[in-house]
């Protein structure tokens, strides 16, 4: 099989380099005029999956937000991933997870392996060390499959953490950032992305990465297309994926204009793959 990398970036060469995002969260249920129930988040993913499927490069189910309903939940997780993976679209599963040793290749197997809740790509955070995460990085590239790794977010509480600069020089940031790129050295396009805040003021420098750039906080957060061309040097623009989610899923229930709201954010950031 073709590697992760190189899929993703033929899908947003196609499709446009639009994230689309499937966050079911309870205002979004209501506003859908949906139930609060896993019965709910199925027609939510049901319409999303319609809308998306086929048409946009990459689209990240928040896995939280059918958590909260139990095994009912990860059900419709489970289906909505398989559809969108049948249909041909590439499926990012928001987990976020991070551990040590067996737990972290238990997750690893969970969400890049073989089972029901198996993906084309997962989240995952770096900090108990960026090397934690060689049991997902590993079976990722046996598997064919992408990890994207958080390096910089835009919450609040991340700078205390993530701005600490090492003896090097380097932020911890920073230090994320140049770990995924020596795993992407030598690829075509490389399956280690990381997760880069849209709404910061400033970013690691990604000239090395060779991989993907997934920029959430795009629409509702505040991030647009000026944030990223202000946080990513040209040279590096067609590798940044602006996610979206709540920009796109107020546009709801309505499946046409769900599509609509794709079509017209794939031609703001067309520029991107130019």
């Amino acid at each position: 099989m073709t590697s992760f990398g190189v899929r993703l970036r033929d899908a947003m060469r196609k499709h446009g380099p639009v994230c689309v995002g499937i966050d079911p969260h309870p205002p979004l249920l209501r506003a859908w005029g949906l139930t609060e129930d896993a019965a709910g988040v199925a027609k939510f993913a049901n319409a999303c999956v319609e809308a998306f499927a086929g048409r946009v490069a990459l689209v990240k189910p928040q896995v939280a937000f059918f958590e909260t309903y139990g095994s009912a939940g990860i059900i419709v997780l489970e289906e909505t991933i398989r559809a969108l993976r049948e249909a041909g679209t590439l499926v990012l599963a928001d987990a976020k997870r991070g551990d040590i040793g067996s737990t972290m290749d238990a997750y690893a197997h969970a969400w890049l392996g073989d089972g029901p809740l198996a993906s084309d790509a997962v989240t995952v955070s770096p900090y108990l060390g960026f090397g934690s995460l060689t049991p997902a990085l590993d079976l990722a590239r046996a598997n064919d499959r992408g990890v994207f790794v958080l390096a910089a977010t835009s919450n609040p509480e991340a700078a205390e953490l993530q701005r600490i600069t090492g003896p090097d020089g380097r932020t911890i940031a920073q230090r994320m950032v140049d770990d995924a790129a020596a795993l992407n050295n030598g690829a075509d396009f490389g399956s280690v992305g990381v997760v880069i805040g849209a709404t910061l003021t400033e970013s690691p420098d990604l000239s090395a990465l060779n991989g993907p750039i997934l920029m959430p906080g795009v629409g509702a957060q505040g991030g647009g297309a000026d944030s990223i061309r202000t946080l990513v040097p040209a040279s590096d623009l067609g590798a940044v994926l602006p996610n979206v989610s709540r920009e796109v899923l107020k546009s709801g229930p309505s499946v046409a204009a769900l599509r609509e709201r794709v079509d017209r954010l794939a031609e703001e950031f067309a520029f991107l793959q130019r």
